[in-house]
């Protein structure tokens, strides 16, 4: 059995690495990236979301049912205690779970109210532009009308113009009154 034996098959054989021992968390880490990324083709194993505990299911038999005329021997309390341990751990599991549907119920009305309520602050102020937009179009048009029509034409334009920047300056005021009560930011409700 010398080594050229067919049956064995001759690999390189691996450079011994040195023993490195970390002294901080940080060493230790980074060793553990160098090893990682010797070899970057190699897949690295994620673990997986550990899944909730829950109780073990109530048996659908029970075989060691005591019957109505014996007494209860020394041995059953153990037995008695167990099982009323495991009722009391499969009673606060369920309570938890309820409580903490409750709670993701809660935060999703509360994310929803939240979302109602940016939209409407969006809509006003969506409003608000609408209504800047067109009193710009509205004073550009003026600008661009020529100057040579009558004088009842222009007077009547001008009145008219005068009543809607009234209103408009009446509307802002009270928008700017419904933004001072209302904080500008949501989610710190």
């Amino acid at each position: 059995m010398a080594a050229g034996h067919p049956t064995r098959s001759m690999r390189p054989r691996k450079e011994p690495q040195p023993l490195v021992i970390p002294r901080s968390a940080a060493e230790e880490q980074r060793l553990k990236l160098e090893r990682l990324m010797r070899n970057p083709d190699k897949t690295v194993p994620i673990p997986e979301k550990l899944n909730e505990w829950a109780p073990r299911p109530p048996p659908e038999f029970v075989r060691d049912v005591m019957g109505s005329s014996a007494g209860a021997g020394s041995g059953e309390f153990h037995v008695y205690r167990h099982l009323r341990r495991r009722e009391y751990q499969r009673q606060d599991f369920m309570d938890a779970m309820a409580e903490k549907q409750k709670l993701d119920e809660e935060y999703q009305k509360k994310l929803e109210k939240n979302k109602m309520v940016a939209e409407e602050q969006t809509a006003k102020r969506r409003r608000k532009r609408q209504k800047l937009k067109e009193k710009k179009l509205l004073t550009k048009k003026s600008k661009v009308e020529p100057k040579s029509e009558n004088a009842a034409a222009d007077s009547d334009h001008s009145s008219i113009r005068q009543t809607s920047e009234e209103e408009d300056g009446e509307a802002s005021e009270e928008e700017e009154k419904d933004d001072a009560q209302e904080p500008s930011f949501v989610m710190g409700r």
